[in-house]
């Protein structure tokens, strides 16, 4: 059993830099970038991450060779193959963070998660708090290769929507389908960033736009996450969570489980998959 002990499912940049030299933490840099701003995350962590921070690749090597969607959780076999590349072991404390403060990183801890690994964190406030704290960055030409571990990946399915059981769950009132994306993609009225897809929202769905959750960088306290979730959770003993492509879904299921809605999931295929042409429900304001 591992001697170090989470405080939370959210630390702070404080308790990070207190334990990251313990032989029981693992930190990973779980950072993506929007096509569009033409940011590659890999020379990014190669630049500039936490020291003895390594990078989970979820858009690349950790994801499904197989699906034409972007960045959809692999098999257990791959996900266990590169976990135990990363040095991961069944016993590791996780530390997940991304370059943005708190925008990517919540798709590494829902992966892992989801993948059984239950001692897992988000870094409030992700790079951006840490090096405004002063504390250390390190840089590295190329990617070292880490002590293998021992983790194996046990998926579990309750935490993995697709588009079957996101259309069934539109019907159920005791599912409560909540859409992380802008207001403005969200009722149609702006334009999808990946081309091809169709404006608007699944049919019942609620919007929580991700942005929202945020105050100053950090995510808003219990709370306040509290006053936003409960109105639109309601009666629901369930909750999917849905947005672009899969990333910032994990932000929202995040924010519901730190206030106490464990029963959760997230659409892998988003809107990426929803909002193709088809005959998947689309409705606008």
């Amino acid at each position: 059993m591992t001697k170090l002990q989470l405080p939370d499912s959210l630390v702070s940049v404080d308790w990070l830099r207190q334990h990251l030299d313990d032989d029981d933490l693992v930190v990973l840099d779980s950072s993506w970038h929007m096509p569009q701003t033409e940011r590659d995350a890999f020379t990014e962590w190669q630049q500039e991450h936490i020291r003895g921070a390594r990078f989970f690749d979820f858009d690349g090597k950790i994801s499904d060779p197989d699906s034409d969607l972007p960045h959809m959780l692999p098999n257990e076999e791959i996900f266990t193959r590169e976990m135990q590349a990363l040095g991961l072991n069944q016993d590791s404390v996780v530390v997940v963070y991304d370059t943005m403060g708190m925008f990517s990183s919540p798709r590494g801890w829902w992966m892992l998660r989801a993948m059984g690994c239950e001692n897992c964190a988000l870094l409030d406030g992700g790079l951006v708090a840490w090096d405004e704290a002063g504390y250390p960055i390190e840089s590295l030409r190329r990617e070292p290769a880490y002590p293998p571990g021992n983790f194996v990946a046990r998926l579990d399915r309750r935490m993995v929507a697709d588009a079957a059981s996101v259309l069934a769950a539109l019907d159920d009132p005791s599912v409560c389908v909540i859409d992380a994306r802008p207001g403005p993609r969200f009722s149609g009225a702006a334009e999808e960033p990946r081309p091809g897809l169709r404006r608007g929202h699944m049919p019942g769905a609620v919007n929580l736009p991700f942005t929202d959750l945020f105050s100053h960088g950090l995510l808003k306290p219990p709370h306040e996450l509290e006053a936003m979730i409960a109105p639109l959770i309601g009666d629901s003993t369930r909750s999917m969570h849905s947005c672009g492509s899969g990333v910032t879904a994990c932000i929202t299921a995040f924010a519901v489980q730190r206030v106490g809605y464990d029963n959760f999931s997230v659409y892998d295929g988003s809107w990426s998959e929803w909002g193709r042409p088809g005959d998947l429900p689309v409705v606008a304001d």
